[in-house]
């Protein structure tokens, strides 16, 4: 036998290798992909279920259509603001500003 050449114990011990690899590549690919499918549905279950509520104030909307959306800001102390303004009503002095 020369160098660079392969007997047949080898090639064949190289397609069996070959081939425990592939089934175990597609085994772990196949359990990955169920994971992630059941995961998905978890997800999808929890975010149907957290909406639930929404969904329900959403059928009962005005007929019309219209929203009515803000922001309100609650204050507990009512603070009196006082704004004074002092205005020049002397048009007889062109170059000072008003």
């Amino acid at each position: 036998m020369q160098p660079g050449e392969s007997s047949l114990l080898t090639r064949i011990l190289a397609a069996v290798t070959g081939v425990i690899l592939l089934v175990v590549g597609l085994t772990f690919s196949l359990l990955l992909l169920a994971v992630l499918a059941v995961a998905g549905l978890v997800g999808l279950g929890w975010f149907w279920w957290k909406t639930r509520e929404l969904r329900k104030a959403m059928k009962q909307r005005p007929a019309d259509g219209h929203v009515i959306e803000g922001e309100a800001i609650e204050v507990d102390e009512i603070q009196s603001i006082r704004v004074v303004e002092t205005i020049d009503h002397h048009d007889d002095q062109p170059d000072k500003p008003h």
